[in-house]
């Protein structure tokens, strides 16, 4: 169940991504018969919250070099020119242009390319830190088909199926500290 962002829930300045609170994860079918999870462990950016919530802007960076999956060899194969060419863009960029409370819309810059992207989010809330920082939590899932971007390797198995899906889960769990 998603839970709409209001002004009353969330103070109006400039939030700063809490990396160790924070995860930029995607899941994709593998063989078509079962999941693969990963990650991008370096992420950093802003929230701009507006007095008016959904005149709010989120600019999110992650590194591409930071993914993992639990298999040190798909990393690298995951980094290399065949997927995200870590080397040549060694980033993924995310700036929203729109914002309702329930969904986010932005656009997805992955090697250059960019393309627009809708986001369902859930506000998890506003709270306080033992060190008295605020702090806010949001998740938030879209599903996006990885050639868009120029993501296209991919292997025949027998049976004639794919190794990699082409549609991709992106689940974002990220915490905010607000800036004084």
């Amino acid at each position: 169940m998603s839970t709409t962002i209001t002004e009353q829930q969330i103070p109006a300045g400039t939030w700063v991504v809490d990396a160790s609170h924070t995860e930029v994860g995607f899941v994709a079918r593998h063989l078509m018969v079962s999941k693969v999870r990963g990650t991008f462990r370096e992420v950093s950016g802003t929230v701009e919250v507006a007095e008016d919530v959904t005149q709010s802007v989120v600019d999110v960076t992650a590194q591409i070099a930071s993914v993992e999956t639990g298999s040190p060899d798909r990393d690298t194969h995951l980094k290399s020119a065949d997927f995200f060419d870590a080397e040549q863009f060694p980033t993924m960029h995310f700036v929203s242009t729109s914002f309702d409370g329930d969904t986010l819309t932005g656009d997805l810059t992955i090697k250059d390319v960019t393309k627009p992207v809708t986001f369902d989010v859930d506000f998890g809330g506003v709270g306080q830190d033992p060190w008295g920082n605020t702090k806010a939590g949001f998740e938030a899932t879209t599903t996006v088909n990885r050639k868009d971007w120029g993501l296209t390797w991919n292997a025949a198995v027998e049976g004639g199926g794919v190794l990699v899906s082409e549609k991709i889960t992106i689940n974002i769990d990220v915490q905010l500290a607000k800036q004084a």
